[in-house]
């Protein structure tokens, strides 16, 4: 039997908040182990023989964590179902029915789409479920739970109307999932070959990638039902990087497909046209550590803070252009950094290793006691330009989110901001993207991640098991629910 599985990352956009939605605005966003699973099998082993036309197939999705399983036909000369699945299938459509595949792609959709999706825990927060356990906000509660937990259920007085309780954590669901199904359709059908997991380095130039890009965009923005700037489904195609949005006119079409265009004029509109992101490859320097908080203060709703920025920016165009350009050159700066960090990383690796692992027993003031000679001297020097430039980045987002009256950096993420930029061994901290409540990141030098946990632990904030995981899309060798927990599968929390 035929079974593909693929994974996307979730993201944390590390600079290039509210300025990413403006081209030729650059951010840096990396990507995680937190990934979402898509498996796609047949329905039907055997055909039917009254299957002589392949204008309808039966679909199955299943999403055993929210306890959902939803069967029906699609329509697939006029599609009205999930977006990933339409616009992945009307892609294929569109490249292969002329093509010597199109025997392939005709039986896979006759034999129907069984679809699972599955997303790892960090995506979601279980503060509820390990405080009814008794257990502590720790990583190691966090990593007692079993891969793909169940997401709890809240319900009213009489226990009627249970809905999922999708609390999230901000590491962008959305994208990851639609690209996960994107990417595993398009392969199971034919289309594209992607590169397995163990084969995924960095790369971020392929034509098949591509397309999994413009149809996961084209699926997600429809949706959402707006243009966003597109850098979480970005890095879910491609991995960390540093990412400029593409021209929204290249998603028109998309923007008025519910009015008055099928699903196969919507993609063969976009895959011809003109997209002019930008994407370089940009992890973390080595010997980093991406570390991610939970504060449990409930979430903001980025939507609506992004409404509140515009509205100031259409209000206060001098104040707020000029709180952008110093919100810009403080992004720049941060990236030439790390870029400097990277360089120095590859040129002089014992000497940089030297420093950092000196450095993160050490609270920042201490650090130039290590520039002993010019190479330390020029591995400090960026360390504390890095430090600089972070806390510039969230003296402008404070000040953004003041004049906008949004919480972009809350009075308690402040604080607990502060006191982690104040712990041995931490280069950066903030609150990523759009900022608010969702969550809180750091970046540690070598071994001082579990400072960090432990210090947010004590004040109530629960540690994810979120680390940078610099992967795209990829293809899986197996199903990820049969794996151990010491496979290595970025799933169950390496």
């Amino acid at each position: 039997m035929a079974v593909v599985v693929a994974s996307a990352p979730g993201k944390v956009l590390l600079t290039g908040g509210y300025l990413i939605l403006e081209r030729p605005n650059a951010g840096i966003v990396l990507s995680t182990n937190a990934r979402f699973y898509a498996i796609i099998k047949p329905i039907h082993q055997d055909l039917k023989s009254d299957s002589l036309l392949w204008s309808w197939t039966d679909v199955k999705l299943t999403s055993p964590q929210l306890s959902r399983q939803t069967e029906y036909k699609m329509d697939l000369a006029n599609p009205f179902v999930e977006q990933a699945v339409q616009y992945a299938v009307a892609a294929a459509h569109t490249i292969l029915v002329k093509s010597s595949q199109k025997d392939l792609l005709h039986k896979r959709i006759l034999q129907g789409l069984d679809i699972t999706i599955l997303g790892s825990n960090d995506f979601y927060s279980y503060r509820n479920q390990i405080e009814a356990r008794g257990l502590p906000l720790t990583p190691e509660a966090l990593a007692s739970l079993p891969p793909f937990s169940p997401i709890t259920f809240n319900s009213d007085a009489n226990g009627a109307n249970c809905k999922p309780e999708v609390a999230k954590t901000g590491l962008g669901s959305s994208a990851a999932m639609t690209t996960a199904v994107v990417a595993a359709l398009l392969q199971y059908l034919g289309v594209v070959k992607l590169p397995l997991s163990s084969n995924t380095l960095l790369r971020v130039e392929s034509e098949d990638l591509d397309l999994v890009h413009m149809v996961a965009q084209s699926a997600h923005c429809i949706a959402q039902g707006k243009v966003g700037s597109g850098f979480d489904v970005s890095s879910a195609v491609y991995g960390s990087q540093r990412y400029v949005r593409f021209s929204p006119g290249v998603l028109s079409s998309a923007q008025v497909a519910a009015n008055c265009l099928s699903s196969q004029e919507v993609i063969t509109d976009v895959l011809k046209g003109k997209w002019d992101h930008e994407k370089a490859k940009f992890p973390l320097p080595p010997l980093m550590t991406l570390v991610l908080g939970e504060p449990g203060n409930g979430g903001s709703s980025t939507p609506s803070m992004v409404g509140a920025v515009k509205k100031w920016q259409a209000s206060e165009p001098q104040k707020s252009q000029e709180t952008w350009k110093r919100l810009l050159d403080a992004n720049s700066l941060l990236e030439r950094q790390l870029n400097a960090l990277s360089m120095l990383a590859e040129e002089q690796w014992e000497t940089y290793k030297y420093v950092l692992n000196s450095c993160s027993n050490l609270h920042s003031e201490k650090w130039k006691e290590h520039a002993s000679d010019g190479r330390k001297e020029a591995v400090v020097k960026a360390l504390l330009g890095a430090r600089d430039s972070i806390i510039n980045i969230r003296c402008h987002m404070r000040k953004m989110g003041d004049e906008a009256g949004v919480p972009i950096e809350p009075e308690s993420q402040t604080k607990l901001l502060d006191a982690t930029m104040n712990t041995e061994g931490v280069l950066l901290a903030g609150v990523p993207g759009a900022g608010g409540f969702d969550a809180i990141f750091a970046v540690t030098l070598r071994e001082s991640t579990n400072k960090v946990t432990n210090m947010w632990s004590s004040r109530g904030v629960m540690s994810l098991l979120v680390r940078e995981d610099p992967r795209g899309v990829s293809i899986e060798n197996k199903d990820p629910r049969i794996r151990g927990i010491s496979s290595g599968i970025s799933a169950v929390h390496i």
